[in-house]
């Protein structure tokens, strides 16, 4: 490798956070396991939230944001990885607590990496991103609460537009399930349909949370937004439904009582995509490999270079990105 290369790298002034890129060395990595050379990362909302300095994610500068990345071992310390070795990582607050995918190269935890599966390459895998395996978490918390695509009923799917809902939209659909995906954005319709949904939910429809009890509605959910939103699906519910809440783009509060899950016995499953065991993760991505149509995944794709992103930090939050961002890391 080069000895000198490119990366992202944050500062804070005043408070105020400034983004610059510069050229890095390996000394200047922090401490891990393993070097990898870093092809593919992605830009989801956290990563708009860090570029802007919003929400406390990142205590200490400087800071190399990128919250996940894919790419190639160059040296390891551990027996798992050898050079030439394609690797994932997602989670375990790298691009906020640990330097992260908008670099180069990263250096990392071995325990942090999971192999990459057959049937994907480094830019598929980042195409499904943090996204995509939070996506595919929440289907798997659903199949193991019993929710199946021979019953009655649809699953909701809300932030539908958004990564984690566009590729959940995907995956229910080609299981067999009859997805109704919500989203705000009246642009978006056609581009959801074409990922399979069956109906369309505006948005509005699901913000009384108000009533803590509406008519039976959804046989499953998948929320990404949370707060009211989150609360009013939950009083919609069928019997025993169950809906995995992987989102806080609404906010951390819940206005919601206890009525559904006493009177319909729902069940609310929390999805978590950074502690996530090593087992589920790499179960979860040989799922992606093999349940994820890759065609409906490319439509849903859009590819920026490392050194143009700055901009797409500040559209994403402003929620004027459709589907995933993938970041070619080297064309810096």
């Amino acid at each position: 490798m080069a000895d000198k290369f490119r990366g992202l790298v944050l500062s804070q002034q005043d408070k105020s956070v400034q983004a610059e890129f510069q050229d890095l060395s390996v000394d200047d990595l922090p401490d891990g396991d393993v070097l990898v050379r870093v092809d593919w990362s992605t830009l989801n909302y956290k990563d708009g939230m860090i570029l802007n300095g919003l929400g406390r994610l990142v205590r200490h500068y400087p800071h190399v944001p990128g919250v996940d990345f894919a790419g190639e071992v160059v040296s390891s310390g551990d027996g798992r990885y050898a050079p030439g070795d394609q690797v994932i990582l997602t989670g375990w607050r790298v691009g906020e607590a640990h330097w992260g995918g908008y670099a180069q190269y990263a250096r990392v935890r071995a325990d942090w990496l999971v192999p990459m599966p057959d049937g994907l390459d480094g830019a598929h895998a980042m195409a499904i991103g943090t996204a995509g395996f939070t996506s595919m978490l929440a289907v798997m918390a659903l199949e193991e609460q019993g929710v199946s695509p021979d019953q009655d009923g649809e699953i909701l799917v809300t932030g539908a537009a958004g990564g984690v809902g566009s590729v959940a939209v995907s995956i229910l659909t080609k299981l067999g399930y009859r997805v109704a995906a919500s989203t705000g954005r009246k642009d978006t319709h056609d581009y959801l349909r074409g990922l399979g949904a069956v109906s369309i939910v505006d948005r509005s429809e699901l913000e009384d949370a108000s009533k803590p009890l509406l008519s039976e509605r959804w046989l499953g959910a998948i929320d990404s937004v949370g707060s009211s939103t989150l609360a009013h699906v939950l009083s919609e519910m069928k019997y025993h439904g169950v809906v995995a809440a992987c989102g806080l783009a609404g906010g951390p509060d819940l206005p919601a009582t206890v009525i559904p899950f006493l009177l319909r016995g729902v069940r609310l499953i929390g999805i978590d995509s950074v502690m996530c065991p090593y087992e589920k993760r790499v179960s979860a991505w040989d799922r992606l490999a093999q349940d994820l149509p890759m065609v409906g995944l490319d439509s849903a794709t859009t590819k920026v270079a490392l050194r143009d992103i700055l901009p797409w930090g500040e559209k994403i939050l402003k929620g004027q990105v459709r589907g995933r961002l993938l970041i070619n890391v080297q064309d810096c």
